[in-house]
């Protein structure tokens, strides 16, 4: 059903790509947008075990566009350097497909918000996180993207050199 990466001499293992994601702190979400044209747009996100969430609004363009088809893309860029001289870039990003869900259930949503604030403020106070969160519940709306298909592709110059 996914294609295979043509050339797969700059594919990432599974590993490095986790390496990526944990790494990253935003992407770019990537639905089936209104009358069709695809909406991609940058959020922060948690990578959890071939699991995706983000947090949103209730309601909005996003939203609009999980509800009509929950099947979604989501790319990290790692590195991007631009190399002037080589006419190239020194890249490594991730991408991944899947299908997003509304979390409606409330324990599901309170997991995963936690999970984004300790990626985003890990050091920050029980109690004050605990207050972010009630203020901000009932507009609060949490996403799940259930990872389906991942690659990772580095440019050919990063994988010489780790040889």
């Amino acid at each position: 059903m996914f294609r295979k990466m043509r050339r797969n001499r700059q594919e990432l293992s599974a590993e490095a790509c986790t390496v990526v994601l944990n790494r990253g702190t935003s992407g770019v979400l990537a639905l089936l947008g209104d009358e069709g044209y695809p909406y991609a747009v940058p959020i922060s996100y948690v990578y959890d075990g071939g699991k995706l969430y983000f947090h949103s609004a209730r309601s909005g363009h996003k939203l609009d566009a999980v509800r009509r088809c929950p099947k979604a893309s989501f790319c990290v860029i790692d590195q991007d350097q631009v190399v002037p001289e080589k006419y190239t870039t020194y890249f490594r990003s991730v991408i991944l497909f899947g299908k997003i869900r509304i979390l409606e259930e409330e324990g599901e949503k309170r997991a995963a918000i936690e999970k984004l604030a300790d990626r985003y403020a890990p050091h920050g106070s029980r109690e004050s996180r605990d207050k972010e969160i009630r203020q901000e519940w009932k507009a609060l709306c949490v996403l799940e993207m259930t990872v389906e298909h991942m690659t990772g592709k580095e440019a050919i110059e990063l994988v010489k050199e780790k040889k």
